[in-house]
């Protein structure tokens, strides 16, 4: 029996060759506070649904990888208490303890592709983070796992530029939507041109398409700059992160602990407008990330 289930909705919609998109917990459980992460399920389920796409949130449930949860789940992943944070090399021991994880974007693509879905949507991407050379675990499985993944570039407490050239070192195509910089998270840019763009969903679904017929392993980043209205200055991000990154060190953070760390410390540094922009970006993208399933069909 396999310890991968698709849900009757994610399997139905499949099967049909419907759009179908693929969500992290992670983000719940580790990314936002509560009540927060309910608004978060709320905007980004509808954008979805609205979009004319079926939701797949993934998360790991009583040793089981689910892809496609229900109400009453996605509630216990909103209760922060008791939930793990579960990476790709941590999935053998988070099924095998029969608990609740809360999948990261490298845990959540590797589902996906496993359950047959093409299309994911995420609010930033990890990567090589300053000083420290720390290197997130999403830019080796974006490496070997064909999904096209609708984000707003790599979290804005990562390097840019050292993450631009180890996603294009392990050949991970990184293309703008509507835009020819990279889109740095709660910043609509970092000084980094793009080689790459589309403007519109069905341009986006050509690119998917073509990978899946060439049989390339790699995912695409298709990077939705944040929305204009919820925009930051990336001058006051880079300060309010210096002053995070610091206090990580003074307290002893290590390890998967620093980037929810990092976030909850930027909100506070920020009067709660990184919160803001963060939940109009993941919105953002799952409604781009509805209208690309729908053009590719699944």
């Amino acid at each position: 029996m396999s310890v991968l289930v698709t849900s009757e909705e994610v399997r139905e919609a499949l099967d049909a060759v419907a759009g179908v998109v693929a969500l992290e917990t992670s983000v719940l459980s580790q990314g936002l506070p509560p009540p927060r992460n309910g608004e978060a399920v709320r905007r980004m389920t509808t954008a979805v649904r609205e979009g004319g796409a079926v939701p797949a949130w993934i998360g790991i449930v009583g040793g089981e990888v689910r892809v496609g949860l229900t109400d009453a789940e996605l509630e216990r992943f909103c209760d922060p208490e008791g939930v793990s944070k579960v990476a790709r090399r941590e999935l053998p021991m988070a099924v095998a303890r029969r608990g609740l994880g809360a999948t990261t974007v490298s845990t959540t693509i590797w589902a996906a592709h496993a359950a047959g879905i093409a299309v994911g949507a995420t609010g930033g991407v990890g990567g090589v983070h300053p000083g420290s050379g720390d290197v997130s675990a999403d830019l080796l499985e974006l490496a070997r796992t064909p999904i096209l993944l609708v984000c707003s570039g790599p979290k804005s407490i990562v390097d840019p530029v050292a993450t631009d050239e180890r996603l294009e070192e392990l050949g991970v195509a990184v293309v703008g939507y509507r835009c020819d910089r990279l889109p740095f998270f709660l910043a609509r840019e970092a000084p980094i041109d793009l080689e790459h763009r589309v403007d519109s969903p069905p341009e986006a679904a050509a690119l998917a398409r073509a990978t899946r017929e060439l049989g390339t392993r790699a995912a695409i980043l298709l990077c939705n700059p944040v929305p204009a209205s919820h925009a930051m200055d990336p001058w006051a991000i880079a300060t309010a992160v210096r002053s995070c990154e610091v206090r990580a060190e003074r307290e002893g953070v290590r390890g998967k602990a620093v980037t929810p760390f990092l976030l909850a410390c930027l909100a506070e540094e920020t009067g709660g407008a990184s919160l803001e922009a963060n939940l109009a970006l993941l919105e953002s993208n799952a409604a781009l990330a509805a209208r690309v399933a729908g053009a590719l069909g699944g």
